[in-house]
């Protein structure tokens, strides 16, 4: 049993962040919202700094660590296929970081996020709320940017659904996802296929690249928050 390091700081603080706003938006939106006075505001500012976090996300998986680019974890379906086959049988290969199908997942996950996050941006209630962007567009053109808001948002939580389901799979199989995004440290009986080359050595992205693309990724929330 190996013990590898496999996620970095920016990429847990991301995961954590993103669990707490998702659930305040959706939170927000599908009770009451107390203890808050204007749920509607809380929903809108928490989807503010869920753009600023994608945006980061989106940013480091391009720059960051081995495991948190997109390269790194992004396969062919040829490849997906054959894990899901693996895995049915009972002996999928080992991954240190997103397996295949968990790549895939993430991908998806991530593009539904930010189509949720930047159509909340033209959103109106036709009374007390106006989302910034609302007014640069007709009123068929936010209507319909409405729409496409409210049937991601179901598609959200499929994906939610998913993702859990996924937990409980691999904690049955003996993988602990969850323990392994606290420490960001996974524990591996065998090599795994997603290591780099032999020789290559493991690139472990500096801390103040991430301060910096937070720095930039937090411009537009500023913004957001003071339109």
């Amino acid at each position: 049993m190996k013990r590898l390091l496999v996620w970095d700081i920016p990429v847990r603080l991301f995961h954590w962040a993103l669990v707490g706003l998702v659930a305040l938006s959706f939170y927000t939106m599908k009770t009451e919202g107390a203890p808050f006075v204007f749920p509607t505001d809380i929903h809108a500012r928490a989807g503010y700094l869920l753009l600023g976090l994608l945006l980061f996300r989106w940013l480091w998986g391009l720059t960051g660590s081995f495991h948190a680019r997109f390269a790194s974890f992004l396969r062919s379906p040829r490849t997906m296929l054959d894990y899901a086959r693996a895995m049915l049988r009972g002996r999928p290969p080992a991954y240190a970081g997103h397996n295949p199908l968990g790549g895939a997942m993430v991908l998806v996950m991530l593009l539904s996020l930010s189509v949720q996050a930047v159509s909340g941006l033209f959103m109106s209630d036709d009374i007390f709320f106006n989302a910034p962007l609302n007014g640069w567009v007709d009123d068929d053109t936010a209507s319909l940017i409405q729409s496409i808001h409210h049937l991601n948002a179901n598609l959200v939580l499929v994906l939610v659904a998913g993702h859990l389901l996924a937990l409980v799979v691999h904690r049955l199989k003996g993988e602990r996802l969850v323990g392994a995004m606290f420490s960001g440290r996974k524990a591996l009986e065998e090599a795994p296929r997603d290591e780099p080359e032999e020789g290559a050595q493991r690139r472990v992205a500096s801390l103040w690249l991430a301060l910096v693309l937070a720095g930039i990724s937090l411009l537009p929330v500023v913004w957001l928050w003071q339109a």
